[in-house]
């Protein structure tokens, strides 16, 4: 049985992209963060006012996804409001040009537990192109208080586009995947870096991948019970009309060290393309969550039995998307085995952008 819900929901506001941000789950308890900014003039891809900021805002739930209220995002955004979101702001708007990295964004004097349910990370950015800054936030209390932003680093790269993808390894041992700018100014590259004092400093471990001729940013990473790491990274082509999307697979086995190319376990997931979302089972099956921004648009899944060699076609989660300004899910998976998947999505062009979700099972 597939469930659809609203998260979070109102008239003329454009609300998005969960998968920049993060989603946990204590039993029925589950909170997930977002952008909430205005519908204006519809460009390419979105139809959002960038005249005015986009803010972090957070849902919570008490039963398992089925009812939700809305929070603000409390933790300190440096050089402005607007989060994770210079390029959806003109640039009055915009944070970078107001940070400065030593004074606005300290190193954690704290370490933090990876191994503590109750400890989450959230990573944020300023932009996406050359010069962009990162930073994460850490929550001890189920997102109700957010400490930060706190330092991640530039690695000698021309920019980092951080979005949450932590993979713990330890009590205060994580790796990172982050998206670096490329030479060239552009987005992106997928890259690992590793904290070994519970986020006080970080190293570059490796690129994953390439660099591509398109993009390839947003990893999904879990680490499976023999200790290898799958990271699934949104790639796309370089802008055309014939533009080719996909998910790629990659797989460690000396924790982010080194990576290998597993395979496409989506080869096509619309002209924009989107970016995954993984999680494992209690039978040990991987489940991937995608939006597809070709017609008919919509939320999607597929399931892999052998730790990401194979997968299934795709299951249509709902196909009623109105236009491809859609998805950038975010999964948790319930006590009952249940999936919940998190998304922005709209009915059309002329409507609102809102948080969805989908409960479901495969």
């Amino acid at each position: 049985m597939t469930q659809h819900l609203e998260i979070y929901r109102k008239a003329g506001e454009f609300v998005a992209w969960p998968a920049n941000y993060g989603m946990w789950i204590w039993g029925d308890e589950v909170v997930v963060v977002f952008s909430q900014g205005f519908r204006g003039e519809q460009e390419s891809l979105h139809a959002r006012d960038k005249t005015r900021p986009f803010i972090g805002r957070q849902a919570r739930s008490f039963d398992g996804g089925l009812s939700w209220s809305d929070e603000l995002f409390t933790g300190t955004i440096p050089g402005g409001t607007s989060l994770s979101g210079d390029e959806h702001v003109v640039e009055a708007l915009q944070s970078q040009p107001n940070i400065v990295v030593e004074r606005d964004i300290p190193v954690l004097e704290q370490p933090i537990d990876f191994t503590d349910p109750e400890t989450i990370v959230m990573c944020a950015r300023t932009g996406l192109d050359a010069g962009s800054i990162s930073w994460f936030y850490v929550s001890r209390d189920r997102a109700r208080s957010w400490q930060g932003p706190y330092r991640l680093g530039d690695f000698g790269l021309p920019g980092v586009s951080a979005r949450t993808d932590i993979v713990p390894l330890g009590q205060h041992d994580a790796l990172f995947l982050l998206t670096a700018v490329k030479a060239n100014g552009d987005e992106g590259q997928v890259f690992a870096a590793r904290t070994r004092d519970g986020g006080r400093s970080f190293s570059f471990e490796s690129f994953v991948g390439d660099e591509p001729e398109g993009f390839a940013i947003m990893p999904a990473s879990l680490r499976l019970p023999g200790g290898d790491i799958l990271t699934f990274v949104r790639c796309a082509a370089p802008r055309g009309p014939d533009r080719r999307a996909w998910i790629d697979l990659y797989r460690s086995s000396d924790a982010g060290k080194s990576w290998r190319h597993v395979g496409t376990p989506v080869p096509r997931v619309g002209h924009n393309s989107n970016p995954p979302t993984i999680n494992r089972l209690a039978d040990g099956r991987l489940v991937l969550v995608y939006g597809y921004r070709d017609a008919p648009y919509g939320m999607r899944a597929r399931v892999s039995s052998d730790d990401g060699a194979t997968w299934s076609d795709d299951i249509v989660l709902r196909d009623d998307g109105g236009v491809a300004d859609l998805g950038y899910p975010r999964t948790v998976v319930r006590p009952d085995g249940q999936l919940l998947t998190a998304y922005y999505y709209n009915y059309g062009a002329d409507t609102d952008r809102f948080i969805g979700a989908t409960l479901f099972s495969v």
